[in-house]
Order: structure tokens, then C-alpha cells, then sequence
């Protein structure tokens, strides 16, 4: 894995943050450090490919779990986000020119990790004029050219600041399943997501279900910010309200003392209470652990999530 980046390296807006103390992990999130077979070969294809992963720009702590099975998340794009947000450690400044040929040689490292499922994401690209998004279908129909049996999930920013139309071109290319993170609370993004709007990525999702009702729809958010559990279950409404099927709830984990603090460590048992409220509220999926993250497991739960729209239909027993 990549060493963490020193803050204020490409970070100009960290260098200037106060630090905040990293507390020290309980026993529950502890995780063993990658070096499997498995994990080399993944990586050894990544670098082959030149390829971006958030994986290691995000410092996600399933990483060596992830890549010995050869799952990795590649983040198209660029390394390099126009946001700045407090959570996150992927590096902010100014973008690359989009490489045209990067689509190609996703499709061609699915291809040859032999993925029955995919999750492909991106940096924030306020600087481009469609955020992207046409990027991202280019990217979506070279998968299906390569490996059409591959089922593709998206994780994409939120286009904020895009002109019309961004949407309805990854939609058109037809992603199983479009994510997109509310990641906190709305009384926490001035802090935590302060370039994004709450409502914005609300409407972001519900209108996914607009022009395709049958896509799957997935978001979560991290715990462990200072938010309260009230302010969680608002969240899991509205959610629902914007007919969000899938929902994702991990534990913060503070990248560097330049990002935002850890309030506090939830507990697994209150991670079982949000799963169980979940289930409740009529998610159709729902995966909430302290190292829950949005791409960890993500096949075997988009199979999950497929057997259970089916059963909710009444053409699977339940």
C-alpha cells in the first residue's frame, strides 16, 4: 500500500487545518496488514494499468482483505478531487486532463481480474463542465463491451455544479447500481462535506429512481462524526423517501491529525441497533459494521440485494 499522504502535499487547505488527536482503535476495527498472494496480483494489475484506486488514495482499511480476493475499487478521473472535504484523505488541488484512454484499461484490468462485479468511482471534477459523467458512461459501456456478464456499480460525486444533462448520461449507460454518499448527517456538512449540499445529493438519488425505477439505488454514511442517533434515523428517511434501496453505515476513521476528529468509536452493538431500525424503515439492503464501507463486499451484497427486490416482488419465496 501507499504511505499516507503528508498533509499539505498537493493538500494546501490541510496544511492549514488544526490537528486533531487520533485516538487509538478499539480491538473491533483492527484489521491485519495486506500481503497475501492474492493481494500482489491485484496490485501488480493496478500498476500495469495505471490505474487509480481508492483503495489506497482513501487509506480504506479492508484493502488487503479486498485485494487478495481481487476486488479492487478503481477511481477514474484523476488522484486529484476539486473538494475539500474534512473526512477525506484523497489529495485536492487542480485536476489532469482526463486521460480518453483510461475507460479502455479499466475494462481491460475487470477483464482480467475475471470480476463477477465491479465498483468504479471518482474524484469530485468541479473543473469539467459535465463533471465527468460522460467519462463515466464511456467507462460503463467499455466494461459491458469487455465483460458483459460483469455487473457494474458506480460511486459517483454529486455533480453539483454541472450543467444539465450530467445525470441523464450515466443513467442512459446503465449501471446495476448507482451510488452516490450522503456520508453525514446535514447538520454536519459546513464541517464535514462543506463544497457539497445535503439536499442536492438527496435529490441527486431520487432522480436516478426517476429516470429508472428498476436502477438500484445505494448511499451511506460514516458514524462517529458527532452526530446523534436521531439525526441517523432522519437521515435513514429520507433516504427512503427518495426511494435509496441500499443503505451503507461504517465507523469515521481520521486519515491524518489534518482531518476532521473522531468524535468516538461506535460500538458493534449499536451498529447492529442501526441495521435492525434499517431493515425497518424498508431498505431493501443493508450493511452497517464498524468497517463497513462502500465497495467492501460489494458483490456478495448486490446478490443479495437482487434475491430480496425479487422476494419483496413475490417471485422468490421468503
Amino acid at each position: 500500500m501507499r504511505d499516507l499522504k503528508i498533509p499539505g502535499d498537493r493538500h494546501p487547505e490541510k496544511a492549514h487545518r488544526k490537528d486533531n488527536a487520533q485516538p487509538k482503535k478499539p480491538d473491533w476495527i483492527r484489521v491485519k496488514a495486506p500481503g497475501s498472494e492474492g493481494y500482489r496480483k491485484t496490485k501488480a494489475i493496478m500498476e500495469e494499468h495505471r490505474l487509480v484506486t481508492v483503495c489506497q488514495e482513501a487509506a480504506c482499511p479492508n484493502a488487503g482483505e479486498c485485494w487478495s480476493q481481487g476486488h479492487a475499487t478503481m477511481m477514474i478521473m484523476g488522484d486529484i478531487c476539486t473538494r475539500g472535504c474534512t473526512f477525506c484523505n484523497v489529495a485536492t488541488g487542480r485536476p489532469d486532463n482526463l486521460d480518453v484512454f483510461e475507460p479502455g484499461r479499466v475494462a481491460d484490468a475487470v477483464q482480467k481480474l475475471g470480476l463477477n462485479h465491479v465498483v468504479i468511482t471518482s474524484v469530485d471534477r468541479d473543473d469539467l463542465e459535465d463533471g465527468g459523467a460522460a467519462h463515466f458512461a464511456q467507462t460503463i459501456r467499455a466494461i459491458r463491451h469487455r465483460s458483459p456478464a460483469t455487473t457494474i456499480e458506480i460511486l459517483t460525486p454529486d455533480f453539483l455544479k454541472c450543467g444539465p444533462g450530467a445525470l441523464e448520461q450515466i443513467v442512459a449507460a446503465g449501471p446495476d447500481v448507482f451510488n452516490h454518499n450522503l456520508e453525514t448527517v446535514p447538520g454536519l456538512y459546513p464541517e464535514v462535506r462543506p463544497g457539497a449540499r445535503y439536499f442536492h445529493s438527496l435529490r441527486l438519488l431520487q432522480r436516478v429512481k426517476e429516470l429508472d425505477p428498476s436502477m438500484f439505488t445505494k448511499s451511506g454514511i460514516m458514524v462517529g462524526l458527532g452526530e446523534d442517533r436521531q439525526a441517523v434515523q432522519q437521515v435513514m428517511d429520507d433516504m427512503r423517501a427518495a426511494g435509496v434501496d441500499f443503505l451503507t453505515i461504517g465507523q469515521y476513521l481520521q486519515p491524518t491529525p489534518k482531518h476532521h476528529a473522531v468524535a468516538r468509536f461506535v460500538t458493534p452493538e449499536e451498529f447492529a441497533s442501526y441495521e435492525k431500525t434499517a431493515w425497518g424503515k424498508g431498505f431493501l439492503m443493508v450493511s452497517a459494521t464498524p468497517l463497513t464501507r462502500s465497495s467492501y463486499h460489494a458483490g456478495d451484497d448486490f446478490a443479495r440485494l437482487r434475491e430480496n427486490r425479487l422476494r419483496k416482488l413475490g417471485r422468490l419465496p421468503a
